[in-house]
């Protein structure tokens, strides 16, 4: 338990919270998989067994943000355009239901999809002597898988919590979790089997413990 953490990937307002600018292009696949809620769960099972938690944020927009990049992604283009996350805004503030906490660790910001390119990620797990991440948020085809992916070629043990996360359609959720996550992840879970596994991991320890 004391090698694994939680990833909390982009917990921002524009994606979580009825205003949010990308939260209507979310809900009805976050809804349907109850992905707020499980979130919820997972992150308060993680504190509940004081596993490390990370948050692993995406840039927030400033105005120009890409006007000298030379190959700024459409991605990247059309969040700058929306300003998603702008900074100083509302989207751009965590949702409140996922705001760190004091001991937390807030990763830098990641520009692209990948929570590990250009950022302390890997540093900040490895000082910590992490092994093995867990991750949730935004968006389950894009930063979710991104860093996930990236978390392996680095030797982590990676778990998805596929009912903790969303994507923009159903055809992204499936080909995340069931075409494309099984070809990388060790381990693919619902947020109740997660949090069942380490509650009775936790019960373990502590009945074994001198």
């Amino acid at each position: 338990m004391s090698r694994t953490a939680l990833l909390v990937v982009d917990p921002y307002n524009d994606f979580l919270a009825e205003g949010g600018k990308l939260w209507p292009r979310l809900a009805t696949v976050a809804n349907e998989v109850g992905a707020l809620d499980n979130m919820r769960a997972v992150l308060a099972a993680a504190r509940e067994v004081r596993l490390a938690v990370f948050i692993v944020p995406h840039h927030r927009s400033t105005p120009g943000d890409f006007a000298h990049w030379r190959h700024a992604t459409p991605y990247q283009l059309g969040a700058s355009a929306l300003q998603v996350f702008a900074a100083g805004s509302f989207g751009g503030e965590w949702h409140p239901d996922f705001a760190p906490r004091a001991n937390e660790d807030v990763v830098q910001e990641h520009w692209g999809s990948d929570g590990f390119a250009g950022t302390d990620l890997d540093r900040r797990l490895r000082q910590r002597g992490i092994e093995r991440v867990v991750l949730i948020g935004m968006i389950a085809n894009t930063c979710i898988e991104s860093t996930a992916r990236h978390a392996v070629e680095l030797g982590f043990h990676v778990t998805l919590v596929r009912d903790a996360t969303a994507a923009f359609s159903a055809e992204a959720m499936r080909a995340a979790h069931d075409i494309d996550a099984p070809s990388f992840a060790h381990a693919v879970v619902t947020a109740a089997e997660w949090c069942a596994q380490v509650r009775s991991s936790t019960s373990r320890i502590q009945e074994t413990s001198p």
